[in-house]
């Protein structure tokens, strides 16, 4: 298509076009890379698929206008529908599930539907700062493996009254390795033909394990909740699926598209979050200003009483670490996008109705037109309210956009406000390495890899049980 402006792209090669571009290993991080020697739009082209990759905060808010563009499933989202279907987070907009779900479960997440979750986010919060405490200060503590089991668990038990029991075990539950696997591997898809992963026999077996594993234990849930005398009394995000009825259409859920929801949920639940806590704790630990800061407002509002939901409003320093954390390093990193009509953007390109264009968010979020020069320095300060009255409109986005914008953002924030605090009101933090360094590790969200801690238990602390 021809545009007013060609975007700028780098070099292809025959057939493969900029698959030499890209990091196999770190994709959005070279992606991040190619942003700062190519700009804020820069287009690149796999094995014939073009793909416009757009950062500063001038263009996407004008992507995020919804009458003129709409999420698209492609890429590695487009292999997750091989085991998320049309769940919420994969299903096209158009598809009539897409609309029955969000109508049937929006309630859930909205104020009374969190905070009548909080008391089951308090139980397996509890459950990871026991263990923490009991195993001592010469424990060596893998934060994202242990984000990851109390935020697993706590989405299980609160939208699926399921225990996956996971500070109970020495090994992360089965569903965890099939999942990173799974996502990894629908990552690797987009960058090899589709020839090439039928080729490759034991990674397609492997993959078509995950899935199965995946599967059954969905399924495992919903005929558990379907054998429970009580089920039926059940309201919870399960119990609203099985027995909620679209006041649109009058329709309820299939079987199947229940099984979509729910992997959705047990994997947007607990990924990113995980990846956003172990963030957080990071830089918690190299910026020890705001270690204090946040500690100084922990024993203020909590002291040494036990967490209650009027607590987490009032915990707002907290709110600005999670947040300053997310602006860095977006634990989902890109979305992708379709013009509705072919249309012109930033006043020079044009792009059609077949053209992707993916939000990079953490360039977006490294703008420095928005966030100043020191984009890298982790100041929690950029969310005070005076702050963020001043942001031009859609500089922060990883939760996504518009009607298509994670649904469990309130779940997600109550949830690490929760855990952040019981940490601080009850540990000392010491780092296990302090020459580590931040590394990325990649699947289709971000973590921290191999950064680990210890904790000792505060002495000025009597913590009441």
């Amino acid at each position: 298509m021809a545009r007013t402006d060609s975007i700028p792209q780098p070099k292809t090669d025959p057939f493969i076009g900029n698959l030499r571009s890209v990091d196999g290993e770190a994709p959005i991080q070279g992606f991040m890379r190619l942003a700062q020697t190519y700009g804020p739009i820069y287009q690149l082209d796999f094995f014939g698929a073009p793909l416009i990759v757009v950062s500063s905060q001038a263009l996407v808010d004008e992507l995020s206008d919804e009458k003129r563009f709409d999420k698209r499933i492609s890429g590695a989202l487009k292999n997750i529908r091989d085991f998320a279907g049309d769940g919420l987070f994969t299903a096209k907009t158009d598809e009539p599930n897409w609309a029955i779900a969000h109508r049937l479960l929006m309630p859930a997440f909205g104020p009374i539907g969190i905070r009548g979750m909080f008391d089951r986010m308090l139980d397996i919060a509890e459950q990871m700062v026991t263990r923490w405490e009991r195993f001592g200060p010469a424990n060596v503590i893998e934060v994202t493996e242990d984000m990851t089991r109390m935020t697993l668990d706590t989405i299980a038990l609160c939208a699926f009254d399921y225990r996956f029991n996971s500070f109970y075990q020495t090994e992360m539950h089965p569903f965890v390795g099939s999942m990173v696997d799974a996502l990894a591997e629908a990552g690797a898809r987009t960058r090899r033909p589709e020839i090439a992963s039928k080729l490759l026999l034991r990674t397609r077996r492997a993959y078509e394990d995950d899935l199965a594993l995946m599967r059954e234990i969905a399924d495992e849930l919903i005929a558990e909740r379907k054998r429970d005398p009580e089920g039926a009394g059940k309201k919870d995000l399960l119990g609203i699926m099985l027995q909620g009825r679209d006041p649109v259409t009058g329709e309820g859920l299939s079987d199947e598209n229940i099984r979509y929801q729910l992997l959705t949920f047990l994997i947007a639940g607990h990924e990113t979050t995980s990846g956003m806590l172990s963030f957080a704790t990071y830089f918690l630990m190299k910026n020890p200003q705001v270690l204090a800061k946040a500690r100084a407002e922990v024993d203020a509002v909590l002291g040494d009483e036990v967490p209650r939901i009027e607590h987490i409003a009032k915990l707002k320093y907290i709110e600005q670490v999670l947040m300053e954390s997310l602006r860095i390093w977006p634990t989902a990193p890109a979305y992708a996008l379709k013009p509705l009509a072919e249309t012109t953007i930033g006043g020079r390109y044009t792009v059609g109705k077949r053209d992707t264009l993916m939000v990079l968010t953490p360039m977006l979020h490294r703008d420095t037109s928005v966030w100043g020069e020191d984009v890298e320095s982790f100041r929690p300060e950029r969310f005070a309210p005076e702050a963020m009255a001043e942001l031009p409109p859609n500089a922060w986005k990883p939760f996504g956009n518009g009607q298509r914008a994670c649904i469990g953002r309130p779940f997600a924030m109550q949830e690490a406000i929760l855990l952040v605090a019981m940490i601080l009101q009850r540990f000392d933090l010491i780092e296990d390495d302090p020459s580590y360094q931040l590394k990325v590790a990649e699947t289709l969200t971000l973590k921290p890899a191999g950064f680990r801690i210890r904790v000792k238990r505060r002495g000025s602390t009597s913590f009441r049980p």
